[in-house]
């Protein structure tokens, strides 16, 4: 599949990769929910080289998911914060670390905190309609053109 065309994809998962599928991507967003906004915040978060920052961050603010917002007239800075559709991505990426632990765990794993409970965050996807732990009931998929 072409990824560049995916956006034409009838195919929910195909078109969210097309925006937020590379890894450096997801660090991104992983970042910004954690509070990092500045290009020099991410890339020593991430070790990212300069141009390939420079990409995603344009990519992810071209898409919606991150808003590009001055903070500094001289000299000119910019910051980059969550957009509605950026913090929607918040579940995604905790399902994205829950199959991680489990299959990929192993050592020490960073862990994610309720920051006003104090209580780790157990991440888990629910069908809303049926109450069901997604993965636990069979499913079928239905392209636009079955439906």
């Amino acid at each position: 599949m072409d990824m560049k065309n995916s956006c034409d994809n009838p195919c929910p998962i195909a078109r969210s990769l097309a925006v937020a599928g590379d890894a450096w991507s997801v660090l991104i967003l992983r970042d910004a929910h954690a509070g990092l906004s500045r290009f020099d915040q991410f890339r020593k978060s991430l070790g990212i080289a300069p141009t390939m920052l420079t990409r995603r961050l344009a990519t992810l603010t071209e898409e919606g998911l991150l808003e590009k917002r001055r903070y500094s007239e001289h000299p000119p800075r910019e910051e980059y914060l969550l957009t509605a559709a950026g913090r929607d991505f918040l579940p995604v990426l905790f399902m994205i670390g829950a199959w991680g632990r489990q299959h990929r765990g192993g050592g020490k794993l960073t862990r994610f905190f309720d920051a006003e409970t104090g209580t780790e965050i157990k991440a888990v996807a629910v069908d809303e309609v049926t109450g069901a732990k997604i993965g636990t009931r069979p499913m079928r998929i239905v392209t636009p053109d079955e439906s």
